[in-house]
C-alpha cells in the first residue's frame, strides 16, 4: 500500500475542506399557514403536508 512521503501541511487541508461547510436548506412557504418550512417536510406549525393534515397538532 502507498504512503506519503512528506506530510501534508496545514493550508492545503483547509483549502481542500474550504467547501465542506453546512449550507443553509431552501425553505418554503406553507400554503395553509404561511410558515416556512423545509421541501419535503411536514410543516412544524400545522401539521399539513402537500395540502392534506398528516400530523394532528395541538394548538
Amino acid at each position: 500500500m502507498a504512503h506519503p512521503k512528506r506530510r501534508q501541511s496545514n493550508a492545503r487541508t483547509a483549502k481542500r475542506r474550504s467547501h465542506d461547510h453546512a449550507e443553509m436548506p431552501a425553505l418554503a412557504k406553507c400554503p395553509n399557514c404561511g410558515a416556512f418550512y423545509e421541501y419535503h417536510r411536514v410543516c412544524p406549525s400545522c401539521g399539513y403536508y402537500r395540502g392534506k393534515l398528516a400530523v394532528a397538532t395541538e394548538e
